[in-house]
């Protein structure tokens, strides 16, 4: 049984189009965006369960969006997806309130059992991180 609604966020298209082919496996609905306006208005509209966002798209200058993302809709579970490995990276972002982090290079092993743990409540860090 498919659930209603993700949000995907990267600003690469070609990630987003091979991402959501993936998650339409699972979901009714996958929202595409590919900027951080479009993020906050598509969680606005649909009340997706989770949203699998690019780091990128959180990091901006000082603000962590993040955190306003979480603190907005404290219900929706994150996954964030990065090329960076570095601890720091993964240790700020979970701090943050995201339950997963899921390497780009690693997304057709990590992404259905980030998905998985995540929506069940578990924190899901690609194993090959040494975190």
């Amino acid at each position: 049984m498919k659930r209603g609604c993700v949000i995907l966020a990267d600003s690469h298209q070609n990630i987003l189009e091979g991402i959501r082919g993936l998650l339409e496996t699972m979901f009714e609905t996958v929202l595409m965006v590919a900027d951080k306006k479009s993020l906050f208005e598509a969680a606005d509209k649909c009340k997706p369960e989770l949203a699998v966002v690019d780091l990128s798209l959180l990091v901006s200058g000082e603000a962590n969006i993040a955190r306003q993302f979480k603190s907005r809709y404290p219900e929706l579970k994150l996954i964030i997806l990065s090329v960076h490995d570095e601890p720091t990276a993964v240790s700020e972002v979970m701090s943050a309130g995201a339950l997963g982090f899921v390497l780009k290079r690693s997304i057709a092993s990590d992404l259905f059992p980030a998905v998985r743990a995540v929506l069940e409540g578990r924190i899901y860090i690609s194993p090959s991180l040494e975190v």
